[in-house]
């Protein structure tokens, strides 16, 4: 897949395409080729996939600590009060 693939797909679109990938290699009735086609396309997918995860965390984990330093400067005035 090349990055503007990846720079293009939503988490969303990632993960329907990547839910019917699984879909069609469950059930079955695709030739070797097409299955590993599909097999490699649901690689592409779950790396997308794992990197809005992994992007989501980085700032998920940024606003707990601005929140926890936010927290700690305002218990810090109130001491000095």
């Amino acid at each position: 897949m090349s990055s503007r693939t990846e720079e293009t797909l939503s988490y969303e679109q990632a993960r329907d395409e990547l839910i019917e990938v699984v879909r069609r290699l469950e059930a079955g009735g695709t030739s070797l080729e097409e299955s590993l086609a599909l097999w490699e396309r649901g690689e592409e997918l779950a790396r997308v996939c794992r990197r809005w995860l992994e992007g989501a965390r980085a700032r998920l984990d940024a606003a707990l600590a601005e929140g926890e330093e936010a927290e700690e400067g305002e218990e810090g005035d109130a001491e000095g009060e």
